[in-house]
């Protein structure tokens, strides 16, 4: 019978990723396509991708696939050859990892309304019309031409420790709250060039559409994103206008694109672009701690966390019974004023 979920716990799984004596190769690609029926295709994708080893996180839905997973270096071409037996997924576009490392350590596939939520019924934009597609170095071109806006389609927690020089940063910790966000903040401006980012591309397939469907009429977008930006930058001996880290949703948590450092450590305010989640398991906030505040708070993020921390699991299990959840992202808005400042 084929394997269609890992249940080990992630001691475990992370235990069997040490053992392991190849190496892996992290990348990502999406493909906005029609998929009949997902769970087939989803179970399908699990078992062929289970037995090659492949690890990471997947969404699959009637409207298409999202994929960031890891792949042994030893089964790299059969990989690819398992993406062309599927009508779906062959000549696949992949976005490979600026930086490589521990980035997964199980293979979670899901089934989803949508590969990226928008909050919006299915019929509320044609999806289909996106935006021109450009290159880094058509990107750079039209970024230096006045009257341009250049535009995040991230959250906020990501454009925080990196992003390109002048662009419009939304504050907001959802793709739901960025559209109706960016619609806003650009309004007035329908005539003007408007370029998008993102990480690897699927956010801005869908917020350029929106936007046309708003009303703008010159809407362009980073093809490959911020991933393949770095590499062509690289490639072409090109200075990158994306400075500091890129966001990553996997235990790398981000990589470096240049050596700038943009944001600062949420305790001391001093500079870093490390983020962390907060060691207190009921707390898990994520959020930017410098190495000096990382050893007096023991990764927490405030003194009354590093206090639950370090209660015996006996105790830490009985308090979860208790305490209410904090919010899953920093945000100046939800931390508290203990977590903002050294004490």
């Amino acid at each position: 019978m084929f394997k269609l979920a890992n249940n080990l716990s992630k001691e475990e799984a992370i235990k069997l990723r040490d053992e392991e004596t190849f190496e892996r190769k992290t990348l990502s690609f999406y493909r906005y396509v029609r998929i009949k029926d997902p769970q087939d295709f989803r179970n399908q994708l699990y078992a062929e991708w289970s037995a090659l080893g492949v690890l990471g996180r997947t969404y699959v839905s009637q409207e298409g696939i999202n994929a960031q997973i890891n792949v042994p270096e030893p089964q790299w071409d059969a990989f690819i050859d398992n993406l062309e037996s599927h009508q779906e997924l062959k000549s696949m576009p992949l976005k490979i990892g600026v930086e490589q490392g521990f980035s997964f350590y199980k293979l979670t596939i899901k089934i989803k309304n949508q590969i990226v939520a928008d909050g919006l019924s299915n019929d509320a934009y044609d999806i289909a019309n996106v935006g021109t597609h450009l290159t880094g170095e058509e990107f750079n071109k039209l970024a230096e031409q006045e009257g341009t806006i250049i535009v995040d389609m991230r959250n906020q927690y990501e454009s925080e420790i990196g992003h390109f020089e002048g662009a419009v940063l939304p504050q907001v910790d959802t793709f739901k709250e960025e559209l109706p966000n960016v619609r806003d903040t650009l309004r007035g401006n329908e005539h003007k060039k408007i370029l998008l980012y993102c990480t690897g591309g699927i956010r801005c397939e869908k917020a350029s559409a929106y936007l046309k469907n708003e009303g703008f009429k010159d809407v362009n977008q980073l093809h490959g994103g911020i991933i393949n930006y770095a590499h062509e930058m690289k490639q072409k001996g090109l200075p990158s206008k994306f400075k500091g880290k890129n966001f990553v949703f996997d235990e790398r948590r981000a990589e470096r694109i240049t050596e700038d450092v943009l944001s600062q450590c949420h305790q001391c305010e001093s500079p870093s672009d490390n983020h962390e989640n907060c060691a207190n398991e009921m707390c898990n906030i994520l959020f930017i701690q410098c190495d000096a505040c990382a050893e007096e708070f023991s990764k927490c993020c405030s003194v009354s966390c590093r206090n639950i921390a370090n209660l015996p699991l006996e105790e830490r299990l009985k308090l979860r019974k208790t305490q209410p959840v904090k919010p899953k992202m920093f945000n100046r808005k939800n931390m508290s004023t203990e977590a903002l400042q050294k004490v």
